[in-house]
């Protein structure tokens, strides 16, 4: 078991793609730049996952959509399948197994891991990988879109300063009446 098997059981294809990031940035392999990644130079590992990221960007992409392309690779689909062989993963949901479970803490355990590949890219340290890795978030297409749209409008609406009482409570328009 590698690295990435280990990211997948913790986190999924993203953790796994997040976690070739990272470790193709250290390389100096890739550039992440705000929420763009840029292949500079030529892998020194034989991963195909690696492979797989670095040619998903051969010029600059945008880290999202780096994740997704990668994430539906033959690649990660070898690696599911390995792990569902393995009894690590359930096969139609592909989620982590009591087996997988009980690997995964034995590995946070033994400490031999980055401990970006278990936790994610939020225990990195600040840096510009932490903030692209993080800041990389997908608006969903079609009705998802929308409905973001009009939920921060909604909460646009709610915060303004015109809704508030003088005392700092919210005001309801009516007047109090006095006998």
């Amino acid at each position: 078991m590698d690295r990435y098997a280990y990211a997948f059981l913790a986190g999924g294809r993203r953790r796994v793609v997040e976690s070739a990031v990272v470790a193709l940035t250290e390389q100096g392999v890739l550039s992440l730049r705000a929420t763009r990644l840029r292949s500079t130079g030529e892998a020194q590992s034989t991963h195909a996952v690696e492979h797989a990221v670095i040619a998903a960007c051969p010029r600059s992409k945008r880290v999202e959509e780096v994740i997704d392309t990668v994430g539906r690779s033959q690649p990660l689909d070898d690696l599911a399948r390995q792990l569902v062989c393995l009894g690590l993963l359930s096969g139609r949901r592909q989620r982590t197994t009591r087996a997988g479970r009980r690997l995964l803490a034995a590995a946070a355990s033994e400490g031999s891991l980055p401990r970006h590949v278990l936790d994610g890219p939020a225990v990195l340290v600040t840096d510009p990988v932490r903030h692209g890795l993080l800041s990389a978030t997908s608006i969903p297409d079609g009705l998802g879109r929308t409905l973001r749209r009009m939920g921060k409008a909604l909460d646009d609406d709610h915060s303004s300063s015109t809704d508030r009482a003088p005392g700092g409570g919210i005001g309801c328009g009516g007047s109090s009446g006095g006998d």
